[in-house]
């Protein structure tokens, strides 16, 4: 590839600070819709509403499966809104549905709300990041993405330790009001950050970022592709397990003999990983290109699920997570820079969009299938070793699509200086 002459990370940061910054923000903000944040009070909801581990799932899996669907939607309206406006309405939603949390009563309540809360954070609030770095930064897109995404490590990092250890004195609904009133906080910060933000119509005549042979792709014409459909398994797998991973991290620590307190402990060092490889991804991609990391991107995955389903100590977790946060670090770069690189950037956000509402389905599947099996009597450390088989199946099949589809790419020549 051709690329503009690069730049330190200090640099590159110091130049383009406020973009970053929101972008830091509003994956930070996501946290409150994610998986390893609403699983800390798994016990206190199954407890409160009758539910065992794989009802529980289940309910997870249909509400999560609902707000994918809606993705594909409305993940299109990144191709034609700024994003500080579509972050303004979608972190509103967000604050009221962790308010409906914390006073939801019986499961049509529940479901309504952790639909909400998956859609608008998981979903939507990712997405926004996401896309404004791939889209606003061409050559030092994968720098762009890796600083972006310290904002899940972040909530990664700091959210459990914080509201495990205060639940005792608030209590778990309490909490979700506290959680209601940050993401209202953010909102006003990010329209600060993003006072001079071009439009995503600007920003898309101004930039040359074209795909596989040299052309912007539509969403229909990737779904026509080999390509796509070769990679579908490699983005179920680590939304999905890895999800499930956070999601029964109750009953894993259970299982396991841990305490739980001491288990989330250990999630900062998680987070020191997953941003040092954030970071390194980054740079590489602009180097090397996210078409060839991603044709490794899975075997960290593999390996810590097998670490993990053997662990007998916290310090084999501990083992096992940094192994993980190597996967999730790249998580947070490559598979979004893989889409701008093969289908360019003109049609990112409906692209994009469909992108995620597999991942949001992945994430869906993988608590409900490992809920449903916990409850037939196998363990979540017994099914791990399943688990990391489909790692190394899944990235059999997208390396070899992958490497057809890298002689096809076309140079890219970064023209906004980012």
């Amino acid at each position: 590839m051709t690329h503009a002459p690069r730049t330190g990370f200090g640099v590159f940061i110091r130049d383009n600070a406020k973009f970053l910054a929101a972008g830091m923000l509003i994956s930070f903000t996501s946290s409150y819709g994610q998986t390893f944040f609403i699983a800390l009070f798994a016990d206190d909801i199954m407890a409160e509403y009758g539910l065992s581990d794989g009802g529980w799932g289940l309910l997870y899996a249909a509400a999560t499966i609902a707000s994918a669907a809606a993705m594909v939607y409305a993940g299109v309206l990144t191709d034609r809104l700024r994003v500080r406006r579509l972050a303004v309405f979608v972190g509103l939603g967000l604050a009221a549905a962790c308010l409906a949390m914390a006073g939801a009563q019986g499961l049509v309540a529940l479901v309504a709300v952790v639909f909400a809360l998956r859609f608008l954070g998981q979903g939507m609030m990712s997405h926004l990041s996401a896309v404004a770095m791939a889209r606003w930064f061409v050559a030092t897109r994968g720098k762009a993405l890796a600083v972006s995404a310290t904002g899940f490590a972040l909530g990664q990092a700091v959210l459990p330790v914080a509201f495990v250890g205060a639940e005792p004195w608030l209590g778990w609904r309490t909490l979700w009001v506290v959680a209601a009133g940050l993401t209202i906080l953010a909102i006003p910060a990010i329209l600060t950050l993003l006072r001079a933000e071009r439009t995503p119509q600007a920003v898309a005549a101004e930039t040359v970022a074209t795909g596989i042979d040299a052309r912007h792709w539509t969403r229909g014409e990737m779904l026509r592709s080999g390509t796509f459909w070769a990679l579908v398994p490699l983005l179920l797998g680590p939304p999905a397990f890895g999800t499930a991973l956070f999601f029964h991290q109750v009953h894993l620590a259970a299982v396991k003999g841990w305490p739980l307190i001491d288990y989330v402990a250990l999630l900062p060092l998680l987070t020191a990983v997953s941003v040092a490889v954030m970071l390194a991804s980054g740079a590489a991609i602009d180097r090397i290109g996210a078409a060839r990391l991603m044709q490794v991107y899975l075997l960290p995955f593999a390996l810590a699920f097998l670490l993990m389903g053997s662990a007998e100590t916290l310090w084999g977790a501990a083992i096992a997570l940094t192994v993980f946060g190597i996967g999730t670090g790249a998580q947070g770069t490559l598979p979004t820079a893989m889409w701008a690189e093969l289908y360019g950037t003109r049609h990112l956000g409906a692209i994009k969009a469909m992108a995620a509402a597999v991942m949001v389905l992945g994430s869906a599947l993988g608590p409900g299938l490992t809920g449903w099996v916990i409850d037939r009597g196998i363990d979540f450390p017994g099914q791990m070793t399943a688990i990391a088989l489909y790692f190394l199946a899944a990235g059999a099949l997208a390396a070899a699509a992958l490497h057809r589809a890298r002689a096809r790419l076309a140079p890219e020549i970064d023209v906004i200086r980012a």
